[in-house]
């Protein structure tokens, strides 16, 4: 009870002060749990880095695999090799044909695809496409005997060793290079010839034109450029469609007849 002014003046000033009081201490709990220190070891450069590690692992692994995407024995086929064995010109062991595959079966998986590494007689090395990687050629080699009655086992795939990080500068350059875009979209004739038309222009097999013979070349150009452009799309004789590459776009192919025209003018 509250008998004298003093205690009456004591009353009104503790009503003011110990709610304050507890306002500011239960603030101060409130916010404590959203602050941190900046000194503190958990902030150091190097705890940030582990916490960030996976997520950074996870996209540049993502960015590495698909900068290069390695075939499948059939694409490598279908785009490269078809070109003689699909018909089996050249002397080519015939796509699915048992006896033609047979003696070269039993030479084993390792003996065939040396071959195809190296080349023999008009099979130039790796078919022509000189862009294959060893495990592609050694796919295609796989595909192409299992279907000719082979039980060869599928390669294994070894992991690439983690590729060297470009600078930032160097990358902002290329890719402002003079030129740059023009040059990724336009077809290249010779990259074309080099991986395709090489297996018969390279060595003139199966009544090819071989590749600089003015006179081999001499009796298709009396036709025209145009009249090159549609066998060459459509195919004629020995020759498939496209060489046998499907993959190619037309201006693919009619580059590849530029080049090889302008090297018997």
């Amino acid at each position: 009870m509250i008998k004298t002014p003093k205690q009456l003046v004591a009353v009104l000033v503790l009503s003011f002060v110990v709610p304050i009081v507890v306002i500011v201490l239960l603030a101060n709990l409130a916010t404590s749990g959203s602050t941190y220190d900046k000194d503190s070891p958990a902030m150091s450069p190097e705890e940030v880095a582990k916490r960030i590690k996976p997520v950074a692992d996870a996209n540049v692994s993502a960015q590495g695999a698909g900068a290069r995407a390695l075939r499948t024995g059939e694409q490598i086929y279908g785009s490269v090799c078809a070109a003689c064995h699909a018909t089996g010109v050249a002397k080519a062991p015939k796509f699915g044909d048992r006896r033609d595959w047979g003696p070269r079966i039993r030479e084993g998986q390792k003996a065939l695809v040396q071959v195809a590494l190296k080349g023999e007689g008009a099979m130039p090395a790796r078919g022509g496409a000189s862009d294959l990687s060893d495990l592609e050629v050694e796919r295609a080699v796989v595909y192409m005997a299992n279907a000719g009655g082979a039980k060869f086992k599928e390669p294994a795939v070894v992991a690439p060793a983690a590729p060297a990080a470009m600078d930032h500068g160097a990358h902002m350059t290329a890719a402002s290079a003079p030129g740059a875009g023009a040059a990724a979209g336009k077809a290249d004739g010779k990259k074309v010839y080099e991986s395709t038309c090489i297996t018969c222009h390279g060595a003139g097999v199966a009544n090819a034109p071989k590749f600089g013979d003015k006179k081999a070349w001499a009796e298709h150009l009396m036709h025209g450029t145009e009249h090159l452009y549609e066998n060459a799309l459509k195919g004629k004789g020995a020759m498939p469609p496209k060489g046998g590459n499907l993959t190619l776009s037309d201006a693919d192919v009619k580059a590849a007849v530029d080049y090889m025209v302008k090297a018997v003018k």
